[in-house]
């Protein structure tokens, strides 16, 4: 089998399983249905963009491959729409997403006079030598400007979902993050060798093009194969946050201009304190800062500040560490010797050994079982 033909498998595996993915996600019972539709879509156009490579056995229709390639352009919007979806749970489309299709049509607008309306040889002079037009430059231009733009709003969703997530939730879950930033970047890594395919096209090394087309659609279906596991492994999408929801530091100085009285933030240090050791809100596993807010009877606003500014802490950080404490005493306490530290982390609010080691290990340096053995 030579590179071509090697080029050719992979390209069909990676299609054939990214559009099994997609046929799961739009089929599936769930009420992320949103999420699930752009990330099919998503699948789907990337599919469609490696079939080009196989593309010549089904059809010779210049106009349908040279639209293959500019369908690369709803591939970053997609997924960044995608991002959105997942990261808030009141994220809706609307009608000014339709802006993000703006480079795809303008594309296509530009191949029309030469391409979509040429015929006969002009139209097939066009098409073989297309990557030297200027339709082309400016196509790869505008597809790295879109990709760029696209990929740094990604990261800076990622970065403020993280932020506020700390801040207001105590489930210590992070997978979607994890799952979204790798995404993100397995995206990135694979879009660097596009980087140098495309270079490479202008020059005479015509093996090492074939390579490093070899080495981007190797790492596309391994990409895809990743997905699948995801999907088997974690059939449910993870907690989102609600897109209202600000970090502290963009309200900080308003409150402290509202509230200059340190007497009180320390009455409300106090009473938060008490109520937490007394009332244990902390027990319930999927407890947020508005729930704690509700209970203690101070606005979630004026609380958020007070735990993230003046405690210094991490919303999720100060009520595991009560956790963490309630833990502790079980631990000590000869007459549950006979628990277990699964049974333990559950009793006291964890859901997931991982995350009670990990915070537990954060505030005594030593794992459950060590401290209970000490």
């Amino acid at each position: 089998m030579d590179k071509l033909n090697f080029l050719e498998v992979i390209a069909a595996i990676s299609v054939f399983i990214s559009l099994l993915l997609a046929v799961f996600l739009l089929t599936v019972k769930t009420e992320r249905k949103l999420e699930n539709r752009l990330f099919a879509a998503f699948l789907i156009i990337n599919a469609i963009d490696m079939s080009g490579i196989f593309m010549h056995y089904f059809t010779d229709s210049y106009n349908l491959k040279t639209f293959k390639i500019s369908a690369y352009l709803l591939v970053m919007p997609l997924f960044f729409l995608y991002v959105n979806a997942v990261c808030y749970s009141d994220f809706r489309l609307k009608r000014k997403h339709l802006l993000h299709l703006i480079p795809f049509i303008v594309v296509n607008l530009l191949l029309v006079p030469r391409l979509y309306l040429a015929e006969g040889s002009p139209k097939e002079y066009f098409f073989k030598h297309m990557w030297d037009s200027p339709e082309m430059f400016f196509y790869q231009a505008i597809a790295e400007l879109q990709y760029f733009f696209y990929i740094i709003g990604v990261f800076m969703i990622l970065k403020k979902y993280k932020k506020i997530y700390l801040e207001n939730y105590t489930n210590p879950n992070t997978l979607l993050y994890k799952w979204l930033f790798q995404l993100t970047m397995i995206l990135l890594f694979i879009h660097v060798f596009i980087i140098f395919k495309n270079t490479i096209r202008y020059t005479a090394y015509n093996d090492l093009f074939i390579w490093i087309h070899i080495v981007a659609g190797t790492s596309f279906l391994l990409a895809a194969c990743w997905f699948i596991l995801k999907a088997l492994n974690y059939p449910e999408l993870f907690r989102r946050i609600d897109s209202t929801l600000q970090p502290t530091e963009d309200f900080t100085e308003t409150l402290e201009t509202e509230n200059k009285i340190d007497e009180t933030k320390s009455f409300q240090i106090e009473q938060l304190k008490n109520f937490m050791t007394e009332k244990e809100p902390f027990l319930e596993p999927s407890l947020t800062i508005q729930e704690l807010a509700d209970q203690v009877k101070i606005p979630v606003r004026d609380l958020s500040v007070l735990i993230n500014h003046h405690i210094n802490q991490h919303f999720f950080d100060f009520v595991n560490e009560y956790r963490v404490k309630k833990a502790m005493t079980i631990l000590k306490d000869p007459s549950k010797k006979e628990y277990t530290v699964l049974e333990i982390l559950y009793e006291v609010g964890f859901n997931s050994k991982s995350s009670f080691h990990t915070s537990f290990k954060k505030y005594t340096n030593q794992t459950p079982t060590a401290f209970r053995n000490n």
